[in-house]
């Protein structure tokens, strides 16, 4: 590993792409021993494990305490076996079932066998058995699970969601009067929109334990995060003092080093240009994925889009062709979540193998599915977490063995930051994770599926909250609650026909699907939602899938289908748009401690946004090659945000500079986005934001960020409560970053829609160092 280094450091030049290097030590194993049921602990041994990490030990005491349990430690840091254990021991004995859900059937697939496994080494007569219960399954299959009635059921949310909570009665009922312990995997993931359906689903679960007097165990497996405990009790319904954390990783790492690679700054003509436009991240993350590779370490590059995975991965083989390695060349591959499942389990299989020698990856791989230890990873870009990136990083690393990690930046505001801030990186807080169950968007639909299920009635206001008897109520008058007075007292059930579990998506608020169409073979290659569509695949858009570029020769939104044709282009594409806001309702309100004329508010929104027509750029430099317009449905967004307004004074201060003070606020706003992943597990996509010089609710000048899912998810919330913190970091950022007028690294939005104008970094500073200091 260290000729490795040397040889990065060389590649690295007199540019200096090094930023930094930081070697984080590994460790020796902590074990002790722990009590085990004999027919489990001689099957562990079977399977060559005869110590436990601390942290398991500890997980396991604190579950047969009656504890419900967050482990919240890396990747392959053996998570897993602190609820096997129990799960076994309790099968053994009582005949006791558990539920497993994973986000991912990749994990369910990779936990299925490795438990099923085990269970067979308990030997003849075992009454341990294990099954999944996904979607790939047949009718007949999923009937003759039920019909085994394994004692650990392993199952994504959806499936629990429309195919076991509305069957519970049924087809569940031996689950139900036995259900024991539930596992949630990789907790962390139930977050944003996803986080808030799941924790609506977990309450629907927990209104069914009741009726069938079982109350299960919670065992929540997290990455590191901020607020594990907090994060585990909203998505599972549990009160946070029954949980009890375990974060102390005890097992075995060797030495890993992480190297910040900053691309250097690109110009036409050469040098340096000072104006912080930075070689792409993909090129430069490409060859050093290439060299790496052709050097015989195997490689992970994760990288956040799937377009991106299929170009670059392409790309890769041809490098590794044009150096004549036709064999490594065959052995890379990009994986995304919209492969086909066969061909997901054959990339899994071939990098546990080593066939595989290199994979272009989005986060799907990041995920606990076991594909072994790699030499290194390189992060094409900051994932926008340390969380992510610490989970993506953790694929590195065989045993005890030396591995690498490479940080290769992006050119936009938190990439620079982490460059510039690396101790913050490794040494600052986890970022919190945010769901929303309370989301008045969701919550209605979850009330009515949970109709079906069982009857509602008003104690049903512990696990649906406060606002359970408005939306009943509302959902009476609309006519999709029947009410009914009995014996027992008052009684809801669902009325009118269809089911409400098969009616909403739980990955997704967005239910309109749009299917893309290969038009020179006819064929379907995809599906986008009806907002990613309008993004996209409009007409005129580039578009990328499988290793082919195409171009959007229509987009038919009657028929809900978009026409592609592969071709060759050197430039992509950007929508442009237009949004306006209107303020539903103040929910709260607050001033800053240095000004008390400027108004901080937390609000119910509604955003309107109509695309206008889309750029072509250049695909090496950015440059803005041509405009067209289009004509497209505008949409809305209900939602919540945050919103503060700019005093007259401070306003004229800016005018007086003849500084652009409409292009300071958009500034200040671009840059305030940019910074909300580094408190909390979101995509800089999931806020959004709109600065105007007048809004006729504040009658001033004022400056919009909101939440970019109907109803909200929490983002917007935390910002409110620390929007002075945010005020002061993003006035640090425009301070460091050494450019003039402005740039990627500290105004500019790759998502922008009105084309980055205007903007005025230094009069945003100013903004912000005005709004912070006291009268």
């Amino acid at each position: 590993m260290d000729e490795t280094i040397s040889w990065l450091t060389e590649q690295s030049g007199e540019s200096g792409q090094v930023e930094t290097h930081r070697v984080v030590s590994g460790r020796e194993a902590n074990t002790r021993a722990v009590d085990i049921a004999s027919r489990v602990e001689r099957a562990l041994d079977d399977h060559g494990i005869t110590d436990l990490y601390q942290h398991q030990a500890d997980a396991i005491d604190a579950i047969r305490t009656g504890k419900n349990v967050v482990l919240a430690t890396p990747t392959a840091s053996g998570k897993s076996l602190a609820y096997t254990v129990p799960a076994f021991e309790r099968a053994l004995s009582a005949g006791a079932t558990t539920l497993y859900i994973a986000p991912q059937v990749a994990l369910i697939n990779d936990q299925e066998e490795t438990l099923s496994a085990l269970a067979r080494s308990l030997g003849f007569g075992t009454a341990v058995t294990v099954d999944q219960y996904t979607g790939r399954l047949s009718r007949q299959e999923k009937q003759a699970v039920r019909d085994r009635r394994p004692t650990l059921v392993l199952m994504t949310p959806d499936m629990l969601h429309y195919g076991l909570l509305p069957h519970a009665r049924r087809l569940w009922d031996w689950l139900f009067e036995n259900l024991s312990t539930v596992v949630l995997d990789e907790v962390h993931e139930y977050r944003g929109v996803f986080g808030s359906h799941v924790g609506l689903v977990f309450r629907r679960l927990a209104r069914l334990c009741r009726e069938f007097d079982t109350d299960p165990q919670y065992v929540c497996c997290s990455a590191t995060i901020e607020n594990p405990i907090e994060h585990a009790a909203t998505v599972t319904g549990q009160p946070p003092a029954s949980f009890r954390l375990i974060d102390d990783d005890t097992s075995a790492t060797g030495p890993t080093h992480w190297l910040f690679w900053n691309p250097p700054e690109y110009s036409e003509s050469g040098g340096t240009t000072g104006h912080g436009n930075r070689r792409s991240s993909h090129t430069e993350t490409k060859r050093l994925f290439v060299d790496l590779v052709s050097r015989g370490s195997q490689t992970a590059v994760f990288t956040r889009a799937r377009q991106a995975a299929e170009r670059y991965a392409t790309d890769s083989k041809k490098a590794l062709r044009e150096r004549g390695e036709h064999t490594l060349a065959d052995s890379i591959a990009a994986y995304q979540a919209a492969l086909p499942q066969d061909r997901r389990e054959e990339i899994e299989e071939g990098l546990h193998s080593g066939e595989i020698r290199g994979v272009w990856s989005t986060n799907a791989l990041e995920l606990g599915v076991d594909i072994g230890g790699l030499d290194a990873v390189i992060l094409d870009g900051y994932p926008g977490t340390r969380m992510a990136t610490y989970q993506q990083a953790g694929r590195a690393g065989r045993g005890e063995e030396p591995s690498l990690v490479v940080l290769v930046a992006g050119e936009d505001q938190l990439d620079q930051y982490v460059m510039r801030h690396p101790g913050e990186f490794f040494e600052g807080t986890p970022e919190r994770a945010v769901a929303n169950p309370d989301n008045d968007q969701l919550l209605p639909k979850h009330v009515r599926a949970a109709a079906t299920e069982s009857w509602l009635c008003p104690a049903d206001e512990d696990h649906f909250g406060e606002s359970f008897p408005e939306h009943v109520a509302t959902l009476t008058d609309e006519g999709l609650l029947d009410r009914q007075q009995t014996d027992d007292g008052i009684r809801w059930t669902k009325a009118g026909d269809g089911s409400p579990q098969h009616e909403m998506s739980l990955r997704t608020i967005d239910e309109r699907e749009i299917t893309l169409i290969d038009a020179s073979r006819d064929e379907r290659i995809g599906s986008l939602s009806f907002g990613d569509t309008l993004r996209d695949a409009h007409t005129g858009a580039v578009y990328h899938h499988q290793g082919t570029t195409y171009e959007v020769e229509r987009l038919d939104l009657k028929r809900d289908r978009a026409e592609l044709r592969p071709t060759r282009v050197d430039y992509y594409t950007q929508v442009l748009h237009e949004k306006s806001i209107t303020v539903e309702d103040d929910r709260e309100e607050t001033t800053l401690s240095t000004r008390d004329d400027v108004s901080i508010r937390f609000a119910d929104v509604t955003m309107r946004k109509q695309i206008t027509g889309f750029e072509r750029r250049d695909r090496r430099s950015g440059e803005t090659l041509g405009q067209d317009s289009l004509s497209l449905p505008e949409t809305t967004l209900s939602t919540r945000a945050l919103y503060f307004t700019v005093p007259t004074d401070v306003e004229q201060t800016i005018r007086a500079t003849d500084g652009s003070f409409a292009g300071a606020i958009h500034a200040a706003e671009h840059a305030m986005i940019s910074l909300f992943p580094l408190q909390l597990v979101c995509d800089r996509r999931d806020i959004g934001g709109l600065s105007t010089p007048y809004h006729p609710h504040t009658d001033q000048s004022t400056i919009f960020i909101y939440d970019g899912y109907p109803g909200g998810v929490g983002l917007t919330r935390t910002g409110y409560d620390r929007i002075e913190a945010l005020m002061g970091e993003t006035e640090e950022l425009l301070t460091e970053c050494p450019c003039e007028t402005g740039c990627p690294a500290c105004v500019q939005s790759p998502h922008c829609g009105n084309g980055n104008d205007p903007l005025d970094k230094t009069q945003a500073r100013k903004l912000l160092r005005e709004l912070l200091s006291r009268i």
